[in-house]
């Protein structure tokens, strides 16, 4: 699901591609898409962007706001898989659901494009009322409505599951939330050699949201101690960044280093190296309360889930060269065939290597036992001579009826 550096990164895509742009006429909208009619049609106008945690805003403004109508805002929620491009208009891509058309010539068009319809949006400019400060452009304020809530009963939750709730961590999702608990058990593990206190104790994912954010009052008064010069002060947040700290600048990593940037979309191999903790081989996972799996390393915590244990994220295999299916197929000999048949039926010795240790592994089973002991041999026949047996195959091949009989 896109998260706030996705829809920062759209903004800025909408900012930078559309500044030169005009456009005109009205908008347009598909039969299917999860959003209102845009009544709003003008002979040149303007679209701005900016966004806030999980939601972003467009401003549609006239060049001239003496003969054209008043600014149109809409807010939009990216869903599953919402974003913007800018393409021909003659090209529109599949599932572009809402359409606003530039007044060059050929046009092009700026398409919010949605293939799951998770995404929606709705006129005005206000944005969702439960949603807290923005992670990214409102930190401050964004840290100072955490602290001073922490008796809300959404802190009673699991610091992974409370890092969800977009009333106190509007633009967290689910890859943010690894890195961040990932990341903050890696800075306050190496600062654990310099001082002792509980700000630099690993903190698992199951453990109580309460817990570990009160630690952060007694950091916010240390930072207030008028005996710290700035350097010093600079110097403590970028040895020992907090949660709170950590929510605020892994986002930017990836706005800074453009992981996810609209106009390139191909770009997903750099962010899978960015990833440290989400999906990476080697990290434990467990699936929260509300269904959500949840990756990360070390013990899960207190409140970790009953029933459940953790997963290990398998190793990934080398990759596998595949076949163009374009490619003219080989002439299969008549010797080639024989070994392929050969092949078919002896397994290959690393596929037997692996077959004995799943079997030393899962241990003794019901009727393997039995499987193993020695079956008894049926009487012995005659043996049939050779010239016999050749005659047989000759007059199989040659269709002349059956071998005599011995």
């Amino acid at each position: 699901m896109p998260e706030c550096p996705e829809l920062h990164l759209a903004g800025r895509f909408i900012n930078e591609a559309c500044r030169a742009l005009v456009f005109a006429g009205g908008v347009e909208r598909s039969p299917v898409g999860r959003g209102p009619e845009v009544p709003f049609r003008c002979e040149a106008y303007s679209i701005s962007a900016i966004a806030r945690g999980k939601e972003l805003r467009l401003t549609l403004s006239a060049l001239d706001p003496a003969a054209g109508p008043p600014p149109q805002d809409l807010v939009f929620r990216f869903g599953m898989s919402g974003s913007f491009r800018l393409c021909p208009a003659a090209e529109l891509p599949r599932h572009a659901h809402l359409r606003f058309l530039t007044r060059e010539s050929p046009p092009r068009a700026l398409c919010f494009v949605d293939p799951r319809r998770f995404g929606s949006w709705r006129l005005g400019d206000a944005w969702q009322a439960e949603r807290g400060p923005c992670v990214i452009s409102e930190y401050q304020a964004f840290r100072e409505n955490v602290l001073k809530n922490l008796d809300d009963r959404a802190f009673d939750k699991p610091i992974c599951e409370a890092l969800l709730n977009q009333k106190y961590f509007n633009g967290i999702g689910n890859y943010l939330r690894a890195e961040i608990l990932y990341r903050h058990w890696k800075c306050q593990k190496r600062g654990f050699r310099l001082v002792c206190n509980p700000l630099r104790l690993k903190i698992p994912p199951f453990e109580k949201a309460r817990t570990v954010l009160e630690a952060l009052k007694e950091q916010e008064m240390r930072k207030k101690d008028p005996s710290l010069t700035l350097s010093k002060k600079v110097k403590l947040r970028q040895e020992n960044p907090d949660l709170l700290e950590l929510c605020h600048t892994v986002p930017k990593e990836v706005i800074t280093a453009e992981l996810l940037d609209p106009e390139h979309t191909d770009n997903y191999a750099a962010f899978k190296n960015w990833l440290q903790c989400y999906l990476v081989p080697g990290m434990s996972s467990l699936r929260d309360r509300s269904g959500r799996t949840i990756w990360f390393q070390g013990e899960p915590g207190p409140m970790a889930p009953k029933g459940q244990r953790p997963r290990k994220t398998p190793r990934t295999k080398s990759p596998q060269v595949k076949a163009d299916p374009e490619a003219p197929s080989p002439k299969v000999t008549p010797r080639a065939s024989k070994q392929r048949r050969r092949a078919a039926v002896k397994p290959l010795k690393s596929e037997v290597k692996e077959e004995e240790k799943e079997e030393e592994a899962d241990g003794p089973r019901k009727g393997r036992a039995r499987g193993r002991k020695k079956v008894t041999a049926d009487p012995a026949l005659p043996e049939v001579p050779l010239s016999v047996r050749r005659s047989r195959r000759t007059s199989a091949r040659r269709g002349k009826g059956a071998a005599p009989a011995v």
